[in-house]
């Protein structure tokens, strides 16, 4: 077992807050970090550095740890995603608050996940990772996050653990529409049964498959929507790279949808699909 599994099976429980040198500090508040002397490689590599507070815990035996973000850890926006290797354990005496700093998130939290999924190989499967790309490029606002998972099955699992209010896959599926159409799918969650016994290959991509596994984990998926295109080429077995005229010009259309659904989530208005 690596580090985060054995803290995962920890018996431990949060804290509110915790008084350092005389200053409450919280999850939100900067640090400097000032490991113990006589550290290892990665204490010498982190100490002086700032960070901000996640979460604050106390073990059964009643010790407080102090988990920390660096502020310049590239991966510090991933969620789940980057707990392994990107959040970092101080006692109290290690950690030195930062005065007169505001103890609350640099950012806002996003509620809105928007998924791109497929395979740039074959051909018209390309269509969410796509859409995710044209999308993050036009600069959504915080609540929203633009990821593009291709066929990162397990990371999208674990992304769908963050607590997103809302999720919106795009991927290209096969039904009876003329190739090009875009349209929204509201899948029905009661169908996925939680406790069924669910395999992933972390190559591939089968939405159906990763939301079941999802929530298995006790993923919340109350509020998921299906942003689809019929594809017209998939390549074959030879597969195929480029998307076909039909559902490139459903790109932006898609784009379009994307942004009025966020709109309308974001007044408080669910969307019929």
């Amino acid at each position: 077992m690596n580090q985060w599994e054995w803290q995962l099976l920890e018996d431990k429980q949060s804290v509110d807050q915790v008084e350092i040198d005389g200053v409450k500090v919280s999850p939100g508040s900067r640090v400097r970090l000032r490991p113990r002397s006589g550290g290892d490689v990665l204490d010498i590599a982190l100490a002086g550095q700032t960070a901000t507070i996640e979460a604050i815990e106390q073990d059964y035996e009643g010790k407080v740890h102090i988990c920390v973000v660096l502020d310049e850890d590239p991966g510090r926006d991933m969620g789940m995603l980057r707990q392994p290797g990107h959040r970092f354990f101080f006692n109290v005496a290690e950690v030195e608050p930062l005065l007169g700093d505001v103890p609350a998130a640099k950012t806002t939290t996003p509620s809105i996940l928007v998924a791109g999924i497929g395979n740039i190989f074959f051909g018209d499967d390309a269509f969410g990772v796509e859409v995710a790309r044209r999308l993050a490029a036009r600069n959504p606002s915080q609540t929203v996050r633009v990821t593009d998972f291709g066929i990162r099955s397990l990371d999208l699992a674990y992304a769908l653990q963050d607590g997103y209010e809302t999720v919106i896959l795009v991927d290209a599926v096969q039904g009876t529409q003329a190739p090009g159409t875009v349209y929204v799918i509201q899948p029905d969650m009661q169908s996925l049964s939680a406790s069924e016994k669910t395999i992933v290959n972390a190559h591939g991509m089968d939405p159906v498959r990763v939301l079941q596994l999802a929530a298995s984990m006790g993923a919340k998926l109350d509020r998921i929507l299906l942003v689809a295109c019929q594809p017209a080429d998939l390549g074959g077995q030879q597969g195929k790279l480029g998307l076909s005229a039909q559902v490139e010009a459903g790109v932006e259309a898609a784009v379009q949808k994307i942004e009025s659904l966020i709109i309308q989530i974001e007044r408080g208005q669910w969307p019929h699909a």
